[in-house]
């Protein structure tokens, strides 16, 4: 079995290393994390109960809670437009 030290991903102190990420990949992911964002407001995600809302602090900050909630579906693998729309910008970028 191979020693973590050796290993090319891993750095001596355990830490994974993180790889560049494609700048066409982070910009679809991005859409796709802003699309995912105005499909889960619009479904009511966010929203404060009118029995048990947080008051005007709730409203003001779901709006990140549903963002953040959007990106991590997105890492998860989302909904398939981040890997779609990747695939289309790089076809566009190496026609050019």
């Amino acid at each position: 079995m191979e020693q973590i030290a050796h290993m090319p991903s891993v750095q001596r102190a355990g830490k994974i290393k993180s790889q560049p990420q494609d700048p066409l990949r982070k910009a679809a992911q991005d859409l796709e994390a802003t699309f995912l964002t105005e499909m889960l407001k619009s479904a009511g995600l966010g929203e404060t109960s009118e029995t048990m809302g947080g008051g005007a602090g709730e409203d003001q900050f779901s709006s990140f809670l549903v963002r953040a909630q959007a990106e991590q579906i997105t890492k998860a693998g989302g909904i398939g437009l981040a890997e779609s729309l990747y695939h289309a910008l790089k076809k566009a970028q190496d026609n050019d």
